[in-house]
């Protein structure tokens, strides 16, 4: 059986789609073909009622209203060429310089003005399940500034181990700067408190440095025993208090490009809803959602805003083509780019 298909609007004239995946525990994921988004993550309570876990829009027009547009969170979306910054918009590869899109301040952030999440996605329908979709792009060479013919691919696959696997694959017919990731905003008490309430712990005591512009400098840091060591678990609010701030720290971790490694687990207030992170990425953004704007909502009501989502963004290094060293942040003419990335939800 093929996922639930169904309309979700019109952009320029096409058609947008929006399929619904499901699996034998009434668990229920929703993605559009546009940004290759996931929409909504839907989880069973102890009364067997759906409860919303996900920030996102139940319409097409929810991402295009001028308070999202003006807040521009990236809900759900498939960021790509290159996630976060990339510093002073500028990389050199083979001894030529690349100028991009300042699109954060100085800075170039997800891919510039009109990056992955904001094109229209390919469904394969051949290899579409109930559980199971596989979405395709191309990306052209030079665009938004970065070299190369890319063929992408992210495929989204919901387990009756209640596992949300995303899949990417890409190749390239010129080396270019490739970081991909999901940028779902999670709320695991169903928007009825903020994350500050939940328990986050992250396998690491590493973390990037950030320059005051927000990029990464490629200096890593020892956090043990700091405000924001998570390795043992921590009440998001008591470090959010001891930091005078939210998170948006770049983790990063020992692991390897065949293998899922565990990496965090949030869980919310009473434990009765959790989520583990697994991911062959280098690097984990955790992000509380410090910048997002307290009047976006849902269609039904259902409020969002400052620290009421956060994220689990796995991805390589961000400002990787400017560090020495980045692992994996440079994909190569013909080499196959492959990250997988899990989140396994318990209740």
């Amino acid at each position: 059986m093929k996922p639930i298909k169904s309309n979700f609007g019109s952009l320029n004239e096409q058609e947008i789609d929006l399929y619904t995946l499901k699996n034998a525990n009434g668990m229920v994921v929703k993605i559009t073909n546009y940004g290759a988004t996931i929409t909504s993550i839907q989880v069973p309570n102890a009364k067997e009622e759906l409860v919303e876990i996900a920030c996102g829009f139940d319409t097409l027009d929810g991402y295009f209203s001028d308070e999202y547009k003006n807040n521009a969170p990236y809900f759900g979306s498939t960021v790509g060429r290159y996630c976060s910054q990339i510093k002073d918009a500028t990389f050199i590869l083979n001894g030529k310089k690349y100028e991009l899109a300042k699109n954060c301040g100085p800075n170039n952030l997800h891919g510039g003005a009109v990056g992955f999440d904001k094109k229209i996605w390919t469904v394969d329908t051949t290899s579409a399940s109930e559980n199971k979709l596989k979405l395709s792009l191309v990306s052209k060479n030079l665009e938004e500034g970065f070299p190369g013919n890319v063929n992408v691919s992210v495929t989204f696959t919901l387990t009756n181990s209640n596992e949300l696997t995303i899949s990417y694959s890409a190749t390239t017919d010129a080396d270019t700067p490739l970081s991909l990731t999901n940028h779902t905003y999670f709320n695991l008490s169903g928007f009825t408190t903020s994350i500050e309430n939940h328990t986050a712990q992250v396998y690491t005591n590493k973390r990037l440095k950030i320059d005051e512009t927000g990029a990464a400098t490629g200096e890593i840091i020892d956090v043990s025993n700091a405000v924001d060591d998570l390795t043992k678990p921590k009440k998001i609010a008591d470090a959010h208090n001891a930091m005078n701030d939210g998170f948006e720290h770049f983790y990063v971790f020992d692991t390897t490009e065949d293998e899922v490694t565990k990496v965090a687990t949030i869980a919310n207030e009473n434990g009765q809803l959790s989520v583990d992170v697994f991911t062959t990425e280098p690097c984990m953004l955790l992000y509380t959602g410090k910048y997002t704007a307290d009047n976006l909502k849902r269609e039904n009501g259902l409020k969002y805003g400052k620290y009421k989502g956060f994220c689990c963004e796995t991805h390589r290094y961000p400002n990787g083509p400017n560090i020495k060293n980045s692992p994996k942040s440079i994909t190569k003419a013909g080499e196959n780019y492959k990250s997988t990335t899990v989140f396994k939800f318990s209740f």
